[in-house]
């Protein structure tokens, strides 16, 4: 029978090497596999609410490089209806949120509010708009604009709330490789407007939402 006694120096070693391997398997997770996001504005409305926080796939688009985006393993690339986070092409520091509309190849159109992909009009069923005036193309591009063709590497990107998104509309393609991610899952939602005292921030909680699939 062989008995051992750990120093107070073994145990905090263990508790140390404990922390350090959490915190390096959460980096990689984080980095890899999967990242918790929250939605800020009401651009994806109303397929995400503001105050709703989500978790994405960082895996299914292939193994990338962290902060380069460089594709080490690829598995696929973004499809058409997709929802994507990913780096603001005018600021890389802040992320967006937007559901994929056209692919490399595709040509974009949008004629009085109107999408078309290939010349063909384009009915998603997520598509919301808030009002039915038209812009004039001259005025701004949100509700007419192109056609243009998807560049090969990039994606064109809509917000669901077509007439409240600041989009690849106004700013273009989105990089692959600035792709960070699908958004599939609900993991918290509440009501962000309600006043923020204790009972009315709990009844704020968006129960239903908790749990559905993001599409």
């Amino acid at each position: 029978m062989v008995s051992s006694i750990k120093t107070g120096k073994s145990v905090v070693r263990e508790y140390v090497e404990a922390i350090v391997i959490a915190i390096i398997l959460a980096l990689f997770i984080r980095s890899f596999i999967v990242q918790a996001f929250k939605i800020p504005s009401g651009s994806m409305l109303h397929t995400l609410q503001i105050g709703d926080h989500l978790l994405v796939n960082k895996f299914i688009y292939g193994v990338k490089i962290p902060m380069t985006g460089t594709v080490l393993i690829p598995w696929k690339s973004p499809q058409r209806d997709d929802i994507v986070v990913f780096r603001f092409p005018k600021d890389r520091s802040i992320d967006y949120i937007k559901r994929v509309v056209a692919v490399a190849g595709d040509t974009v159109e949008v004629v009085n509010k109107q999408l078309y992909i290939n010349g063909e009009a384009n009915h998603n069923p997520h598509a919301h708009y808030t009002g039915t005036d038209i812009m004039e193309a001259s005025a701004g591009p949100r509700d007419n604009m192109g056609p243009v063709k998807v560049p090969e590497g990039r994606i064109f990107v809509m917000g669901d709330n077509r007439d409240n998104s600041y989009d690849s509309r106004f700013w273009g393609f989105v990089d692959l490789n600035d792709v960070l991610g699908k958004a599939f899952i609900l993991y918290w939602s509440w009501n962000l407007e309600e006043p923020l005292v204790s009972i009315d921030r709990f009844a704020s909680i968006r129960w239903s939402r908790i749990g559905d699939l993001v599409h």
